[in-house]
């Protein structure tokens, strides 16, 4: 009798694991290739992952890039172009980069890893800090604007700042000011 229930112990195990296989397989194939902060400029392509850099591993030849909720981890070799740094091992933890892939024996590989540049704007649209703190002395009318993801705000932000996310713009506008003539004022967390 305890032989027919081991079977059926070994069966049912056998049976679990195929199953959390199977849907690891299957979550494995549906990770998302784009950051949602992407999308603002980019459409998703099937050859591309475009998110934030997690890590690198020099001895390894590996680096992690986090999109959205999913993190891929992509081979890399002295083959592999970089453009936007001097190296893989270079580009800041959390850079929005893009890397191209290629399947090379059934594992990711990076052919070029793209750092994002930095956004260019006027000159005449910036707004220096000793600006900013006279439109606050003098209480102007304006709206001040937190565009970093909303953990950043929470960690601290400049008092009267509201938070609009950058990636969440478009569901946000409510928060903005009727009047078309108000100055708004945006800020983030540095050049990007």
């Amino acid at each position: 009798m305890k032989r027919g229930k081991g079977s059926l112990v070994v069966s049912i195990s056998a049976i679990l694991i195929m199953l959390v296989l199977f849907s690891f397989s299957i979550a494995q194939t549906e990770k998302p290739k784009i950051a949602p902060i992407c999308k603002q400029c980019h459409k998703p392509d099937d050859k591309i992952l475009r998110g934030t850099l997690g890590a690198v591993s020099a001895k390894a030849e590996t680096i992690q890039i986090q999109v959205g909720p999913a993190v891929w981890l992509v081979r890399f070799d002295d083959q592999t172009k970089v453009v936007g740094a001097d190296s893989i091992t270079k580009i800041p933890k959390e850079k929005e980069i893009a890397i191209t892939l290629a399947d090379k024996d059934g594992e990711l590989y990076a052919v070029s890893v793209s750092i994002k540049p930095p956004a260019k704007v006027p000159e005449e649209k910036l707004i220096k800090t000793e600006e900013l703190s006279k439109l606050i002395a003098e209480k102007t009318d304006f709206v001040l604007i937190d565009s970093r993801p909303g953990p950043r705000y929470h960690e601290g932000h400049i008092p009267g700042a509201i938070s609009i996310y950058d990636a969440e713009f478009d569901k946000n506008i409510d928060k903005l000011p009727k009047e078309k003539d108000k100055l708004l004022v945006f800020y983030c967390g540095g050049t990007t």
